[in-house]
C-alpha cells in the first residue's frame, strides 16, 4: 500500500517517469522476483547437469537404450526424442524439488502461526459489562 501512495505522490509532485520507475524497481517484491529468476537459472543448469551426466547414463546402462536418441524421418529430418525425454526428466526433478521447498516453507509458516494461535487473547470486557455482571451476581444473592 505504501508503495502505491509513493508512486501517486511522485505523480502529483511532477517528479516524472524516471522517479516513478525508480520507485517501482526498488520495491521489495520486484527485487525478490529478480533474485528468484537468477537463482532459478542457476538451479536449472544444475538440474540439466544432473540429468545429462548422471540420470541419462544410468538409464542407458540399465535399459540398454540411449536416451539421447534420434529418429530419422523423410527428407533428412530428425526427431530428437532423447532431448524431449531429457526435458521431461528435468521438469519432473524441478517440480519435485519446488514441491519439497514449498512444503517445507508451509510447515515453517504453520509453526509460526501455531505459536501465535496458542496464546489465547484475553477478552476485553467493557465497564458496562462488568457492571452488569455485578448487578447479576447481586440479584442472584438476593434471590437466595
Amino acid at each position: 500500500m505504501e508503495e502505491k501512495s509513493k508512486v501517486k505522490d511522485l505523480k502529483g509532485k511532477g517528479k516524472g517517469f524516471i522517479a516513478e520507475f525508480k520507485t517501482f524497481i526498488l520495491r521489495g517484491n520486484v527485487m525478490d522476483m529478480a533474485v528468484g529468476v537468477i537463482i532459478g537459472g542457476a538451479f536449472a543448469s544444475i538440474v540439466n547437469a544432473l540429468t545429462e551426466d548422471i540420470i541419462n547414463p544410468l538409464i542407458n546402462g540399465i535399459g540398454g537404450t540411449e536416451v539421447a536418441g534420434e529418429l530419422k524421418i523423410y527428407g533428412g529430418q530428425v526427431i530428437k526424442y532423447g532431448d524431449f525425454i531429457t526435458a521431461i526428466i528435468n521438469f519432473i526433478i524441478m517440480a519435485f524439488i519446488l514441491f519439497m521447498i514449498l512444503k517445507t516453507v508451509n510447515k515453517l509458516m504453520e509453526i509460526g502461526h501455531k505459536k501465535e494461535e496458542e496464546k489465547p487473547a484475553e477478552p476485553v470486557v467493557s465497564e458496562e459489562v462488568k457492571l452488569l455482571r455485578e448487578i447479576n451476581e447481586t440479584l442472584k444473592k438476593q434471590k437466595k
